[in-house]
């Protein structure tokens, strides 16, 4: 007669198998790894020495010519567009301030003649006439050098402008008008910077770039690459007896 099942031996238990340690958690700068059954308590990252960086200026500099590190190449078509809008801006108030400039200084008005004279319908001096000259060299520069160069130097002397303006219509009628300003003056500083700016901030700035442009892929790397894999798989379909 068969043993009744409520009767038969019972099997050894097995031993509890041992469970694999919880990963280091990398994320809060943790080294050790946590046991199952060890209780986690959250702590903030461990201190990390950084090494000073040996060249702190001419990151910054970098920064401020490249802020979206985005390099224009003027081999493709929408970057060829933008460093074209971005030169004839320069290039265009560049060559008016050379000549503004140099009329001034033909005329030989006196150096902080704060009387000055009119050249172009705008009041000068010999003080204000190398200043043009020197930033409409600056602005021809930007021209010829093109790219993100050309854009970031018309937005910077654009607000430039802007700020000289506000700063001698507070001079005006008083002995510290270095620059023989006048109303018209103010009004053409104005008009160039809000210019500048413009031809500056150009296909740069906005929140609907197309996302060809190459300041949008620069600040969306990541989506810029989901898309160009999209677009090569998209032709790949297209033309399946090439690889």
């Amino acid at each position: 007669m068969a043993a009744h099942p409520f009767n038969r031996p019972r099997a050894s238990q097995a031993p509890p198998v041992s469970h694999a340690p919880y990963a280091p958690h990398a994320a809060y700068g943790c080294t050790e790894p946590h046991e199952h059954y060890a209780p986690y308590v959250a702590h903030e990252p461990y201190e990390t020495s950084v090494a000073p960086d040996p060249h702190p200026i001419g990151r910054r500099v970098q920064r401020a010519l490249h802020p979206v590190n985005a390099r224009l190449d003027e081999h493709l078509p929408t970057d060829h567009k933008l460093s074209q809008v971005y030169r004839v801006g320069a290039g265009l108030t560049g060559l008016l301030l050379v000549v503004f400039g140099v009329l001034g200084l033909v005329d030989r008005i006196g150096f902080f003649d704060t009387g000055g004279d009119t050249v172009l319908a705008l009041n000068t001096n010999g003080a204000l006439s190398v200043l043009s000259l020197f930033i409409g060299g600056l602005l021809i520069t930007g021209m010829v050098v093109g790219g993100t160069f050309a854009s970031t130097l018309n937005i910077v002397l654009g607000v430039l402008f802007i700020a000289s303006g506000f700063v001698n219509l507070a001079l005006l009628d008083t002995g510290l008008n270095f620059l023989a300003f006048k109303i018209q003056n103010v009004l053409f500083s104005f008009v160039v910077g809000v210019m500048l700016m413009w031809f500056g901030m150009y296909g740069r700035v906005g929140s609907a770039l197309p996302h060809d442009n190459p300041y949008w892929r620069a600040r969306h790397p990541e989506q810029a690459a989901r898309e160009d894999r999209a677009r090569a798989a998209r032709r790949r379909l297209a033309r399946p007896d090439t690889l």
